[in-house]
């Protein structure tokens, strides 16, 4: 082809990718959770409902599958399922149910913990006058890496002791609840591509210094306490700050930076999961 032809179609070109929408992904996610609207999911039941606070729809999501919160009625139950491809934390943020799912089944309270294996059935059943209220979070795993019917290991997050982690300021402390299969400092050590479930205690003006993970995603759950969430930044190094309180959930994207300054005259408390961004898992990395 001549040379002649070729500039006008190069320049026409151009000209449509010009006009094409560019679509970018964000750096980051936030949500209040008491204005999330609850939809029909595959949990739900007439006695049980859930609100998708991250998850379907959400693209800059890689490894996680959903968090969202669950909530089964007084004498209610959600459905039975089994997920092969998918493991699942549960937190209990109010009330008491009964766990049905590899036998025998198993009592479960407020600030308990609870980790669910790819391909493991289960459903979860509340007898008791109050609301049962669940985080749950469901993480994607490898093809074939199904635990079966192994019955689920649960913890209380009372029971899991405070302390300091190196690298970051005593003014946050930790409670190392759940990590990967090779944790030796987690209270629950079975994630594949979970690498750490925590909740952060700060005290009045406290940080865990602003930080970034090269290889993770991240959800912080902002629980007691108001402040300022680190989430980005501009090309300047200067770090985004966003006013925070009990109720925000935060998506952050691998490589995003990442903290919480808590306000001068307030605690505050934080639940954060961590897991491995789809192809970087590391053998005894977190």
């Amino acid at each position: 082809m001549r040379l002649g032809l070729c500039l006008p179609l190069l320049l026409y070109a151009c000209l449509l990718t010009a006009g094409e929408p560019r679509t970018v992904e964000p750096t980051f996610l936030r949500r209040y959770v008491p204005d999330t609207a609850e939809q029909r999911a595959d949990v739900t039941t007439p006695t049980c409902h859930y609100k998708p606070i991250f998850g379907a729809g959400d693209r800059v999501l890689k490894g996680i599958s959903r968090f969202g919160e669950m909530t089964v009625d007084p004498g209610g139950e959600s459905a039975r399922l089994s997920y092969p491809d998918e493991e699942q934390i549960y937190v209990v943020l109010d009330g008491a149910g009964t766990l049905e799912g590899g036998a025998p089944s198993r009592a479960i309270r407020k600030h308990d913990f609870l980790y669910l294996g790819p391909g493991l059935a289960h459903a979860l059943k509340n007898a008791g006058g109050s609301p049962c209220r669940i985080l749950v979070m469901g993480f994607r795993v490898p093809k074939g890496t199904a635990t079966g019917a192994a019955p689920p290991p649960i913890a209380n997050m009372d029971d899991v002791p405070l302390q300091t982690v190196e690298g970051h300021p005593a003014s946050t402390q930790y409670r190392l609840l759940l990590g990967g299969v090779e944790s030796k400092r987690d209270r629950i050590a079975a994630g594949r591509t979970v690498t750490s479930l925590f909740l952060m205690e700060f005290a009045p003006g406290g940080t865990n210094f602003p930080h970034h993970h090269e290889r993770a995603e991240e959800i912080y759950y902002v629980l007691d306490g108001t402040g300022e969430m680190v989430a980005g930044g501009g090309m300047d190094g200067v770090e985004g700050r966003h006013p925070t309180k009990p109720g925000d959930a935060w998506f952050f994207r691998l490589n995003c930076t990442v903290g919480f300054y808590s306000a001068s005259g307030s605690k505050a408390r934080i639940l954060a999961v961590r897991s491995w961004y789809p192809g970087m898992r590391v053998e005894g990395g977190e």
